[in-house]
């Protein structure tokens, strides 16, 4: 028995602009509030005179909220610019075609500045007490493993945590000849 009705004419829209698309961003915005991340970004990220130097924090945090929304890509930032969003990401929601003149402005030096937000974002979370206390902790990125087949690939001949023979893309094992992730601190 066939049926009448076809999931290839749904449409859905927005159409009360008090609705919130992606509502479970309130959690990570308010952590983000509370430990001042976009501020972070504001004091350690300077761009110098290129033209995506205006508002760090507030484009990166629409590239960090668009990620964790499940974007993949710059155009993908504008699914926050839906309904009321941006009330409860308390920051400007900025167009894809912003976020990616931003994006293009930076060099490896600028990715040094980046590193010193991260550095500073966990300093003040561990202070928060969101930290392990006195133990240790894994922050584990990118759990990729490239796979090696053959022991003459450097970096590759050791078995990994999942047992395949191969390396993780970030190692920092300075004997392995991998790509050297640069270190929080």
């Amino acid at each position: 028995m066939s049926s009448s009705h076809s999931l290839d004419h749904i449409v859905v829209t927005f159409d009360d602009g008090r609705l919130v698309a992606n509502a479970g961003l309130i959690a990570p915005a308010t952590l983000a509030q509370h430990l001042g991340l976009q501020e972070l970004f504001d004091s350690f990220v300077d761009l110098g005179d290129v033209p995506g130097r205006a508002n760090v924090g507030h484009k990166a945090m629409t590239v960090i909220h668009s990620a964790l929304a499940g974007g993949d890509s710059i155009d993908d930032c504008d699914v926050l610019r839906a309904g009321s969003t941006q009330a409860v990401l308390v920051h400007a929601v900025l167009a894809p075609s912003t976020i990616g003149t931003f994006l293009r402005s930076f060099s490896w030096g600028h990715a040094r500045q980046l590193d010193k937000v991260a550095g500073e974002l966990l300093a003040r979370a561990w202070a928060a007490r969101a930290g392990p206390g006195d133990g240790w902790v894994t922050i584990d990125v990118d759990s990729s493993i490239c796979e090696t087949y053959g022991l003459a690939k450097q970096g590759g001949t050791k078995f990994t945590y999942n047992h395949v023979r191969g390396y993780h893309p970030l190692s920092r094992r300075p004997d392995n000849g991998c790509y050297v992730a640069p270190r929080i601190m």
